[in-house]
């Protein structure tokens, strides 16, 4: 018997024993360490969430948190949900009540909540504490304090791939010219794009310079503006600079922020006569915007949640850093709108099938310049700083490492949280956010 099938065999006689000893339970197995881990009926998982299931961003986390419950065999009772928490020490106090109604692993969704969960970390190191979308569990010298992300810049990239093909489509048949919209062209005969994000992090910059050369790779000639909202979700701020976006020429408006309201002012504009499409972040946006949304970036936070929950039930340890991709399945785009230009389908199956192999890097320093320059260096602090102070100060002391590789700037591997901060030519950001 070859030893793969006597594996198998194993494996499947060890299943039925723990099934015939625990009738009551369900098996599942822990993916990354293929160690059997039966349900535990008295375990249970904590959630704060900054939002609840009507933002985009905290309902992409809730079925990403029960999709994986189903696939284990949770009940929901093993759940106990913490909706709306504000980034304050009501966080804190939070995670401390869950705590003690008996959670081991005690979740939150939003980055401003990782000071206040490291703090409940540090005063229960028998729990296990994950502030998603967080960068210093791994300097914090909180062995029972986790971060996690996904490489959503990959599906950004994506989704750019998406964007440029309809425009790329719409410049070709003639609908957009410089005589149809002039706006949407600069000086130099570049057709002009825009994006509304949350607030100038490196998250951020890192998607819309994803997205950028996303777009990039299809329509070669174009530049883009960047609008802030300074908050993560605000449906008028949102909207706002959608159509700020649009008046100054954009003719697609793409989002790093968690509400419908820029496509919703997209679907607005289209209806009026403009040339302009959406694409969104989280979730879809067809209802939205039936004909400006084309996809939206997204991410499939189930493949980590289930990782999390079986490890932790399993008595083992996440890793101080978690971050996955295409590969794993953790992120993606969702369906494709009526708008999409022909052909584009085919498009995005190529390109997420290089993303897969390796063959395409989102980061390829040929394909970008800063200051009419190639990157061939680009170092990057990890450390957690206090920029509050002046001059900043240091909280948690990390690496400086050197972020180009093999000719790309490697993201999301020396932490799982974005840390591309470069500003590469063609992106415009507006100094001041939109009131």
């Amino acid at each position: 018997m070859k030893k793969g099938m006597k594996k198998m065999v194993s494996l499947i006689l060890t299943a039925l024993m723990v099934i015939s000893m625990f009738a009551f339970s369900a098996v599942v197995y822990a993916e990354d360490e293929a160690a059997e881990v039966t349900v535990d009926p008295d375990f249970k998982m904590g959630v704060i969430l900054v939002g609840d299931e009507t933002e985009g961003y905290s309902m992409a986390h809730i079925e990403g948190i029960k999709e994986a419950a189903a696939e284990i065999g949770l009940e929901d009772s093993q759940i106990i949900w913490k909706y709306k928490v504000p980034e304050d020490s009501t966080c804190y106090d939070s995670a401390v009540d869950l705590v003690g109604q008996g959670c081991s692993l005690v979740i939150s969704n939003s980055y401003g909540h990782q000071t206040y969960m490291v703090q409940a970390a540090q005063e229960y190191p028998d729990i296990t504490f994950v502030s998603m979308t967080g960068d210093f569990a791994a300097i914090s010298g909180c062995d029972n304090f986790k971060n996690a992300f996904t490489n959503v810049y990959e599906s950004r990239y994506v989704s750019g791939v998406v964007a440029g093909m309809k425009l790329k489509e719409i410049m070709e048949d003639g609908t957009l010219t410089a005589e149809t919209q002039p706006d949407s062209f600069d000086a130099d005969g570049n057709v002009k794009i825009g994006y509304v994000g949350a607030f100038s992090y490196a998250e951020v910059v890192s998607g819309y310079t994803a997205f950028y050369l996303g777009v990039k790779s299809v329509v070669p000639n174009v530049v883009m503006e960047v609008k802030y909202t300074n908050s993560w979700f605000d449906i008028d701020k949102e909207g706002a600079a959608a159509e700020a976006l649009v008046a100054n020429g954009s003719v697609i408006v793409c989002q790093h922020a968690d509400s419908t309201g820029a496509p919703a002012a997209v679907q607005k504009l289209q209806d009026s006569g403009t040339i302009c499409y959406s694409v969104g972040y989280n979730i879809d946006m067809l209802e939205t915007a039936p004909t400006a949304a084309l996809t939206s970036a997204t991410n499939n936070w189930a493949v980590y949640y289930k990782h999390a929950i079986e490890t932790v039930m399993g008595g083992g340890t996440l890793e101080a850093d978690w971050s996955k991709g295409y590969n794993e399945g953790a992120v993606g785009i969702t369906p494709l709108g009526e708008s999409c230009a022909e052909g584009t389908a085919e498009a995005v199956e190529e390109v997420e099938g290089k993303l897969k192999d390796g063959s395409l890097q989102v980061f390829d320093t040929t394909t970008f310049t800063v200051g009419g320059e190639e990157v061939t260096t680009a170092e990057c602090d990890l450390s957690f700083m206090d920029f509050t102070s002046d001059p900043p100060t240091v909280i948690y002391q990390g690496e400086t490492v050197e972020a180009i590789e093999d000719g790309h700037f490697s993201e999301s591997t020396f932490r799982s949280a974005p840390y591309f901060a470069l500003r590469i030519d063609g992106i415009t950001e507006d100094a001041e956010a939109v009131e």
